[in-house]
């Protein structure tokens, strides 16, 4: 019964790739014979994926109709336990003498799956005791018609096979990667590769070798728990990138982001924890859900590298304003109508800084982005600066669809146009932003009236008392980024919000506008005025 009280939280393409666009059927069929179960009870049996792991397989190996991979850079997030090491050290075993390039097509259309001429697979890691979790399987791996077949040299380190093919373990520094032409490389539990150990630059050194690979079939897979929240690992990197294109905020760069974690569970009610496991397990039935759950309980880690480790689930940073839970918890399956009567919240950024609109409904504080513009990731971005005229366009069509009766805007980088919206808008607003302007609010001022506000504002997140989108459209994911990246920031008046550090790349903006439109609506609502929406029906098109 325990299994039916959730339902796993899942990060993967919906379908399943056409048979005929896939080399992941030779791959199966390979490995099942080449392959053995390298330990627990059933080793020495031939391999078997479980279903789930087919399923991966079937679209890591995706190609489009000139054999080319479909996905470049791939991460597959797991709870500990469920088999990553052994599923990645079967992928290295087919990179490094199996069927694993395009290599033509059969009388039935199908593809022809041929091994990689020239095959070196990397597994790479920030210490070696990462990379051994994946080379001791090797020895118990290769069946001895596999060793003999293809004439393997086992070895702890670095293993060779006749073809002059290479598997080789690497923890060495970055600069001692550079220049490598590797085919296939493992980045073992990237979130753990940080800054400080080298993480980050490895990964880069990474990224270029495998850029330089001929005909770009040169690949990289990440396998990892669910990264800490403000750590800034290189899995943590790759959520926020995976996060912007299921946003539609980025391009496509073939990134293939699977991972399967458990909803939102109450730890103290085993019940709960029992069918969160499950749920996050998926059919890696071999984890003992009852050793997992006393592991909980047993006090010796903290909750939530418990929900991160077993639930598979991305959870607060120490300094977190407002928890994902919290936050998802408040997730409606609702909008806005043309002329509810809303509040606006508007911070503008101008090159890296995100700019956003949002509106809060004033009869049922519903949040809703009206527009997020973001810096676009990679080159895309270089010389990026947010259309103004596009902006400008969209508020007007705003305060033309909705009975618009407070707004808060930001005056930083933007004051001629809080200036003109303040001119042109002050006669249908109710109240003011402040003393001197109708829409202006400078958020470098009244410290305590912002920091009350954002009191205030977590305050009925956590108490459910506010409603949002949720992740049902692009947008909503959005601002459920920039609502999650936002940190606590004490000061003399209380509770505050900011990025995880200055330069962070992790932005907030959204947040801020949200905080302006729901500062609007309590004061609008504590003024008492109120009135019948008259809108005019033009709408303003940029």
């Amino acid at each position: 019964m325990a299994a039916q009280l959730v339902d796993p939280v899942r990060t993967w393409p919906d379908t399943v790739p056409d048979p005929t666009r896939t080399l992941g059927w030779d791959v199966l069929l390979w490995t099942s014979r080449y392959l053995l179960q390298p330990d627990g009870p059933d080793a020495g049996q031939p391999w078997r994926f479980t279903p789930e792991q087919v399923r991966i397989v079937l679209r890591w190996f995706e190609i489009n109709d000139a054999g080319e991979f479909t996905r470049r850079q791939g991460t597959i997030r797991r709870l500990k336990g469920w088999g990553k090491d052994p599923f990645l050290a079967a992928l290295c075993a087919v990179e490094f003498v199996g069927p694993c390039r395009f290599g033509g097509w059969r009388e039935d259309r199908t593809p022809i799956a041929v091994p990689h001429p020239a095959p070196w697979v990397q597994v790479c890691a920030v210490s070696k005791d990462q990379t051994r979790n994946t080379m001791r399987l090797f020895p118990g791996m290769f069946s001895p018609e596999c060793i003999a077949e293809y004439g393997i040299d086992l070895g702890k380190e670095i293993i060779y096979a006749r073809s002059g093919a290479v598997i080789e373990a690497v923890t060495s520094s970055p600069r001692a990667l550079e220049g490598g032409r590797s085919t296939f490389v493992v980045m073992n539990e990237t979130h753990h590769w940080i800054q400080a150990n080298g993480g980050h630059e490895m990964a880069m050194t990474i990224a270029g070798n495998v850029g330089k690979s001929r005909g770009g079939g040169a690949r990289t897979m990440e396998i990892t728990n669910a990264p800490l929240p403000g750590e800034d690992s290189v899995a943590e990197q790759t959520w926020h990138a995976w996060s912007k294109f299921a946003e539609g905020k980025s391009r496509d760069s073939g990134l293939y982001y699977d991972s399967v974690e458990s909803p939102p569970v109450d730890l103290s009610n085993p019940d709960q924890l029992r069918a969160g496991i499950i749920a996050a397990r998926g059919d890696a039935d071999w984890l003992d859900v009852e050793w997992i759950v006393s592991t909980i309980y047993s006090g010796h880690m903290p909750r939530s590298r418990s929900q991160r480790m077993f639930l598979n689930q991305l959870v607060t940073a120490e300094d977190q304003l407002i928890s994902p839970e919290d936050w998802d918890t408040c997730a409606v399956d609702d909008r806005l109508e043309d002329g509810d009567a809303i509040t606006l919240g508007f911070d503008g950024g101008r090159t890296d800084d995100s700019t956003a609109l949002i509106a809060v409904r004033i009869r049922d504080r519903l949040i809703v982005p009206v527009a997020i513009w973001e810096k676009p990731d990679g080159p895309a971005g270089d010389g990026w600066q947010v259309d103004r005229q596009a902006v400008d366009g969209t508020v007007r069509n705003t305060m033309e669809r909705y009975d618009v009766q407070a707004f808060y805007a930001d005056v930083a980088l933007w004051e001629s146009y809080v200036d003109t919206w303040s001119e042109e808008f002050r006669d249908r607003l109710m109240i003011k932003a402040s003393s001197h302007s109708a829409v202006g609010r400078d958020m470098r001022g009244g410290l305590q009236e912002l920091t009350l506000a954002n009191e205030r504002l977590v305050a009925a997140v956590e108490d459910g008392q506010v409603r949002h989108l949720g992740e049902g459209a692009p947008l909503g994911r959005t601002l459920r980024r920039h609502v999650l990246n936002a940190r606590r920031r004490p000061n003399r008046y209380g509770l505050s919000f900011g990025k995880p550090n200055r330069e962070s790349a992790h932005k907030v903006d959204a947040y801020a506008a949200t905080l302006l439109a729901d500062l609007a609506r309590h004061r609008l609502i504590e003024s008492g005025k109120s009135r019948t929406p008259e809108r005019s029906g033009a709408v303003y098109f940029f």
